[in-house]
């Protein structure tokens, strides 16, 4: 396993983050202030990030992607992952689920999204189910031809931008040894289609101008054409599909988490007190070196996680342990980086609180720590297992 870059992963990097740094941090403080990004700077961003050939960089290249393998992807991830959550979204890697699409499919949603033309949003949380999707009440009933859908879906993040949802419901019922359990179908659904209504949710302490959303389902009818996969396999296109984004989330966090450290590593050099800089004090560079080092250690869980994905190794226990470390480093290193700066790190004249509240989520979203654990030891436990 060799994590060295070669000049064309080199050259990406490079590339992607004069575009990060050019394009979108100029505008953080304003999305920041107002939680909104006008829909002028979206179709800027938008436009310009096909222009340089970074949207739906994850896409096959036969559909007009990017056609860039799990490792060239995810040091995208990384490098975007130091600004704010609502510009880089923008910047739109479309869901790999969608490659799960038929062929007429393909025409009215897959190749459209990676043209950006338009936008993806996914539906699984529920009020009542989160990590436990087996429990979800929203409902899809075979009538004929067509499904008729009722439920509620929230923490649907993008789906006020978004074009359409991929949405998750229960179809059916099957017996197990463990007991009955709900079959899962995935579907596409227009938004504008009869019964189905998208709203704002609460406010949330993270990633501001990036919004999530609540959906109400009553009576919406959609065609059987509509099904994303097979009637009652939605679980196998999740798991086949749905995995890498754990992936995403560790990326991005170690990109913040980069970020972070530099500038708190600044602030330590020229930041003076009882006349001299902070950072030659023990209880400061300390906490720098712990910093970097565990940046480090979450960067090689990432890129090894990826190495193997790019390898077709399919490591769901790499990509946890990667989820897992990354979001809790990031946790305790924007933690620390608000005491090096002292009360400053408080205000918001600075973005490390941004930064702070921010991280917070990446703990939950796309599976908790604790269920990444469960993903771990279950992994573990296996062999053993009769």
């Amino acid at each position: 396993m060799d994590f060295a870059l070669d000049t064309e992963q080199q050259l990406l990097v490079d590339a992607i983050r004069s575009f990060v740094d050019r394009e979108l941090m100029p505008h953080e403080d304003t999305v920041e202030k107002t939680g909104e990004v006008t829909p002028e700077l979206d179709a800027q961003i938008r436009t310009k990030a096909i222009e340089h050939g970074f949207y739906a960089a994850n896409m096959p290249e036969e559909l007009g992607g990017g056609g860039l393998d799990a490792l060239s992807t995810i040091l995208i991830e990384r490098e975007l992952g130091r600004t704010s959550f609502a510009l880089q979204y923008i910047v739109h890697r479309p869901s790999n689920i969608l490659r799960a699409c038929t062929e007429d499919q393909m025409a009215r949603y897959l190749k459209p999204t990676i043209a950006g033309e338009r936008v993806e949003a996914l539906a699984l949380t529920e009020p009542g189910a989160g990590s436990d999707l087996r429990s979800m009440t929203t409902r899809a009933v075979r009538d004929g031809d067509d499904y008729v859908i009722n439920g509620r879906k929230h923490f649907i993040s993008y789906a006020d931008r978004a074009d359409y949802v991929i949405l998750f419901a229960a179809s059916g019922e099957e017996e197990t040894a463990r007991g009955t359990k709900k079959l899962i179908t995935s579907f596409l659904v227009d938004k504008g289609t009869p019964g189905f209504d998208v709203r704002l949710g609460p406010d949330s302490v993270s990633h501001r101008g990036f919004h999530h959303c609540e959906l109400e389902f009553n009576d919406c009818r959609v065609g059987a054409e509509q099904v994303l996969g097979v009637e009652h396999k939605g679980f196998d296109v999740a798991n086949e599909w749905l995995g890498g984004t754990r992936l995403t989330v560790a990326a991005h966090c170690v990109g913040r988490a980069k970020r972070v450290i530099d500038m708190a590593t600044e602030w330590a050099a020229t930041r003076k007190q009882f006349g001299q800089t902070i950072g030659k004090f023990q209880g400061t560079s300390f906490k720098l070196a712990d910093m970097a080092t565990e940046a480090a250690a979450a960067e090689y869980l990432v890129l090894g996680a990826a190495w193997k994905l790019a390898q077709g190794m399919a490591p769901d226990q790499d990509i946890a342990m990667a989820k897992l470390y990354a979001t809790e480093m990031l946790g305790r290193v924007t933690d620390n980086a608000v005491q090096i700066f002292g009360g400053m790190g408080l205000m918001s004249e600075l973005p490390i609180e941004r930064f702070w509240r921010d991280a917070r989520v990446e703990r939950i979203w796309d599976g908790t720590s604790e269920i990444q654990r469960h993903i771990i030891s279950r992994g573990m436990l296996r062999p053993f297992e009769n």
